[in-house]
């Protein structure tokens, strides 16, 4: 018998999962996705750059990883596309999102573990239209966590603003308008049912409606406060874990209050803490189930002193293994 015994059979499997510091050496693939056209202001293109400035890959081969840079997604020409007003930027967000769809779908089934480096949100149409193809030609489900202010569930029908970084979550799981920025139907739209939202406090009124009848998991920072991280967060893990699933993270930078992460086009206050952000990535790094990871909406022509690319670092360290007695006294 060990300290794990009495515990939940998904439960015990996390928490007895080894360290991946000094343990377990990972193959991370980073991919830059320097999209800016699905947001409403310019400058997130910046961010895969501003990853690499701050160190990321350095930080992540000191935890034992093997770590590959494969450069920017690069565009050809911009498809016609046309969706309705107010909808923005379609053929520019379409043609980001059929390369990255294609650039996903191969790394899903290449060994290791994607990296996207954003870039605004609408890049997560591609990589989800990618690595939902990918699960469903392995057999296996696909999970999202969408860590995230607002749930990204317009489609061009709902949308107020016209800014399709409102719009790829909805659109990844078939609702109508991916097939017009994808050029072609979803092979494989994500079940809503196997997707986490967590840190909501922004919603669109028509989202409501959406959302409502999706099957999503909706857990908003009142849910946060009054019941905790933990709480929220395990039993999804679990279903990840007792189905065998593959598990895609979405970081927004939104996720995180603005005191702290100061460096995104979408401020909302009141959202995840330095100490609730890190728990997510070291609950995550416990389960040991995240095949893919987006961070998204880094704009550093907002940052402070690069202190919002620091901490996304940070982030995605404890995701893959940092432990806090690791942690460095840095001043800003």
């Amino acid at each position: 018998m060990n300290e794990f015994t009495k515990l939940p059979p998904a439960q015990a499997a996390r928490l007895a999962a080894p360290v991946l510091t000094g343990e377990t050496s990972l193959v991370l693939n980073l991919l830059g996705c320097p999209i800016e056209e699905g947001a409403g202001q310019r400058g997130s293109a910046m961010g895969p750059a501003a990853y690499r400035t701050a160190g990321l890959t350095e930080r992540l081969r000191t935890l034992g990883h093997k770590v590959t840079d494969l450069g920017d997604v690069s565009l050809g020409d911009l498809p016609d596309v046309h969706a309705p007003a107010p909808a923005r930027n379609t053929a520019q967000v379409a043609a980001w999102s059929r390369a990255i769809a294609a650039r996903a779908r191969a790394l899903a089934e290449t060994p290791g573990i994607p990296i996207y480096l954003g870039g605004d949100h609408a890049l997560s149409l591609g990589t989800l239209a990618g690595h939902a193809a990918a699960a469903k030609a392995m057999g296996r489900p696909l999970f999202v966590l969408w860590l995230d202010a607002h749930p990204d569930f317009n489609t061009f029908e709902t949308t107020e603003s016209g800014n399709l970084h409102g719009t790829p979550l909805a659109f990844a799981c078939g609702l109508p308008g991916g097939e017009t920025l994808l050029g072609a139907p979803l092979e494989a739209p994500v079940d809503a049912r196997n997707i986490c939202l967590l840190g909501l406090r922004s919603i669109d009124p028509a989202e409501h409606g959406l959302l409502a009848t999706s099957g999503a998991m909706l857990r908003d920072m009142r849910a946060i406060d009054e019941h905790g991280i933990t709480a929220l967060l395990e039993p999804f893990l679990d279903r990840v874990i007792a189905e065998d699933g593959l598990l895609h993270v979405s970081l927004d930078v939104d996720f995180l209050d603005p005191g702290i992460a100061p460096a995104v086009g979408t401020t909302i206050p009141g959202g995840a803490t330095f100490r609730e952000a890190h728990l997510v990535m070291e609950l995550l790094h416990d389960c040991a189930r995240v095949t893919s990871l987006d961070l998204v909406e880094l704009n550093p022509f907002l940052d402070l002193r690069g202190q919002t690319a620091n901490l996304m670092v940070d982030l995605t360290a404890s995701l893959f293994g940092q432990r806090v007695l690791d942690r460095t006294t840095r001043s800003f």
